[in-house]
């Protein structure tokens, strides 16, 4: 099979890369692929899946949740159509309310965006939309971009450009582009949601069992499945729910919603325990005190009524969102947990929420790999790879590559005298982690970066830590915009020259999926591991690993927290001429239960002395 490889030199491992993958679509079978950064995940699947494409008539789905990998996509694709003077289409795909042309939209919540949308179109008001067609038939300016959109090779921002300055939706006609499409990249939710998949393959007309998946950055894959699978329902939905039945005048309604709140509250009282605000509930318990009440499914039935009569006036309806929980509350029970808590918001007020939570994202993976042609998963932290086939339940190749950077190039380190263990935190514990952040920070020639595993423990350390460190120093906030994120990236970068510090939390903003080029970040300290909060779902999700897989400790509460600091471990060397050095700070990375997490090429010194080593490893040219 003919490989259109963009580059003029295959990398070391990445000839084994390709041949893997090769062998998987030929076969039609699956691959799992641990491939570090540097060995060229994007390059290799591309240029070995595409032959196959095109001389088969296969459509390739490229799935990454990074904006940046879209971009390394399109242009590997851009590269492999010129070098080969190839004739292929290629559509990017995100967010439909991302794509969208109206001003404001990708600020709007997803569900408020998709009511709007929905509203517009349905009312006449979206020009862009309106375009499209005439009559049932494309208009000639929408036959015209279709024709010229599939010769380019586009990036997704470039693309709604082109449509939006011909009045033209930029999400209809992608997916008008996308039906002679032979790739299509994509974001996660495009593919592992059920219904939006079987909507989009339907609007493009293509078929499952015809399409090539490639999925990047998998290690994500679990978290994902499991999260779109789970449904949660707090009170202040229902409250909103209420006020809906009241303005529209069903008073019996809205009084019988209230009853169904007060019987959650009594059901709250009587179940969670006062000192971890939660408790596990059946599907039964919830179901027979709503049916003192009312029926389910009449009470189901009441609450869309009332929320389609919502959404004609305000694009979105907690009465829906309540209807469709109660519907998906009657789901199975295996693979399940149910939780119920309390909290409190800002102002004090006690908040009762319900969750319906997924165990098992396998009940995802295993059904998308049986049906398509072939299911590609790729990491640089896919490891260890036996526990990832486990949770993604199909029959799959498995490959492992080692880390294709000059070994010399990165210290990695582990410095076992502190620890941020929940009952060993202290003041004095804190000032320790300030000192030995400091001291690195302080001979380190350049910029670094300190995960932390929570955005409370980086504040209380980082009380000492300012008057230690003697480089200026930047902290990430939670929930920032893709602007904010910028914006400090930016200012963070300015300091190469002199150095500085960007303090930030292991699952925060920049824990991964940044780039930083030119070999600016010199140093990562992960302090801590950034471990789950030992709550009912970690312990359901811990038993329930037990009893498939008999590791339910390794599989739902140590991995993913060292999946993470690998994450953030692999923001400081992103190419072959990087050099930097990587701190482990905390006792418990020696302890056996995490130091075998680590992958097998990783070469990790312990010492409690690190500055001469470092100092060393810096000073060498």
């Amino acid at each position: 099979m003919q490989i259109f490889f963009p580059h003029e030199k295959i990398r070391e491992s990445q000839d084994i890369l390709i041949e893997k993958i090769q062998e998987a679509i030929k076969n039609k079978t699956n691959l799992l692929a641990h491939a570090p950064t540097g060995l060229g995940k994007s390059a290799a699947s591309l240029s070995a899946a595409l032959s196959y494409a095109i001389e088969n008539k296969k459509t390739i789905f490229f799935i990454t949740p990074k904006h940046t990998q879209h971009r390394i996509a399109i242009e590997t694709l851009r590269l492999i159509k010129q070098k080969y003077n190839l004739d292929f289409s290629v559509i990017d795909l995100i967010g439909k309310k991302w794509m969208c042309a109206q001003e404001g939209a990708s600020e709007m919540p997803s569900g408020e965006f998709y009511d709007y949308c929905k509203d517009m179109i349905k009312s006449g008001k979206c020009s862009y939309y309106n375009n499209i067609k005439r009559k049932d038939k494309l208009t000639i300016e929408t036959q015209a971009a279709i024709s010229e959109l599939s010769k380019k090779i586009l990036h997704v921002e470039e693309f709604k450009d082109y449509s939006k300055a011909r009045i033209l939706c930029p999400f209809e006609v992608a997916c008008l582009v996308a039906k002679k499409s032979t790739v299509i990249i994509a974001d996660y939710h495009h593919i592992i949601s059920q219904s939006i998949r079987e909507n989009l393959l339907e609007r493009i007309n293509k078929s499952l069992n015809d399409c090539i998946i490639i999925i990047d950055e998998a290690h994500n894959l679990p978290q994902r499945c499991r999260e779109l699978l789970s449904n949660q329902l707090s009170t202040p939905t229902i409250d909103f729910s209420i006020k809906e039945s009241e303005a529209l005048g069903h008073k019996e309604i809205a009084l019988t919603i209230s009853e169904i709140k007060k019987s959650l509250e009594n059901l709250a009282n009587k179940k969670i325990n006062k000192f971890t605000n939660e408790a596990l509930i059946t599907k039964q318990e919830l179901i027979k005190e709503i049916e003192k009440i009312i029926d389910v499914d009449q009470i189901s039935s009441d609450l869309n009524f009332i929320g389609e009569k919502i959404i004609e006036e305000k694009k979105r309806s907690a009465s829906k969102v309540l209807a469709n929980f109660l519907i998906n509350w009657q789901g199975p029970d295996e693979s399940f947990t149910r939780i119920i808590k309390k909290s409190k918001n800002q102002k004090g007020k006690e908040i009762i929420s319900l969750t319906y939570k997924c165990l098992d994202p396998s009940l995802i993976t295993r059904p998308l790999a049986e049906m398509s042609h072939s299911l590609i998963c790729m990491s640089g932290t896919l490891t260890p790879i036996d526990m990832y086939k486990d949770l993604l339940g199909f029959n799959t190749l498995t490959q492992e590559f080692i880390n294709p950077f000059p070994e010399e190039n990165k210290l990695t380190i582990i410095i076992p005298e502190t620890t941020t263990k929940y009952t060993a935190r202290s003041n004095e514990m804190f000032e320790q982690i300030a000192t030995h952040c400091s001291s690195i920070i302080n001979i380190t020639p350049g910029n670094s970066i300190i995960f932390f595993p929570s955005y409370q423990l980086r504040d209380e350390i980082n009380k000492f830590l300012q008057n230690k460190c003697e480089k200026t120093i930047f902290s990430e906030q939670p929930n920032m915009t893709k602007q904010e994120k910028n914006e400090l990236l930016e200012r963070f970068k300015s300091y190469k020259k002199t150095g500085a510090v960007l303090l930030g939390a292991s699952s925060g903003n920049f824990g991964e999926g940044i780039d930083i080029e030119d070999n600016i970040l010199k140093c990562v300290i992960v302090v801590g591991i950034p471990l789950d909060k030992p709550d009912l779902e970690t312990q359901q999700l811990i038993e329930y690993y037990n009893k498939k897989f008999n590791k339910g400790w390794d599989y739902g509460y140590i991995m993913p927290a060292i999946i993470k600091c690998l994450q953030n471990a692999g923001r400081c060397i992103r190419s072959e001429k990087d050099k930097g050095l990587i701190v482990y700070l905390d006792q418990r990375y020696i302890w056996d239960s995490y130091f075998k997490c680590f992958p097998k090429d990783n070469t990790l010194r312990i010492t409690k002395t690190p500055l001469v080593r470092i100092k060393e490893f810096f000073d060498q040219s």
